[in-house]
């Protein structure tokens, strides 16, 4: 709840509702609208309050930090599920038996012609 949250970190609760208004902090609600803060939501505040308190950065500031972790940590498990495939296409193809259908590149097997020599120059 808003009152021990407060408590807990030793803010107002008016900073978490302005925190709230503007966007850097999400809490869930019930049915008679208390808000009630997850354990990531508390972690999120931790960072708020870090910012804020020891690195002077503002609202703004913070929100466009918060944002930019998120997408950061998107890119990061995007990267995550991108090396999971690509490691598992690797093992899978490793023990293929036609190395052209095991490779990640598909190798093309073209024909080539022999080349002639190149005529001597006349000086």
């Amino acid at each position: 709840m808003i009152s021990t949250v407060a408590e807990m970190y030793e803010i107002h609760p008016q900073t978490l509702r302005l925190y709230e208004r503007e966007g850097l902090l999400k809490p869930s609600r019930t049915e008679g609208n208390t808000r009630l803060y997850t354990e990531n939501d508390l972690k999120r505040l931790e960072v708020i309050l870090s910012l804020a308190r020891d690195l002077g950065v503002n609202i703004s500031g913070i929100a466009v930090i918060l944002q930019l972790r998120e997408r950061m940590e998107e890119m990061q498990r995007q990267m995550q599920e991108f090396v999971n495939f690509v490691g598992k296409e690797v093992m899978a193809r490793r023990d293929a038996p036609d190395p052209a259908r095991g490779a990640i590149v598909p190798i093309r097997r073209t024909a080539v012609a022999e080349a002639t020599p190149p005529r001597e120059r006349k000086r």
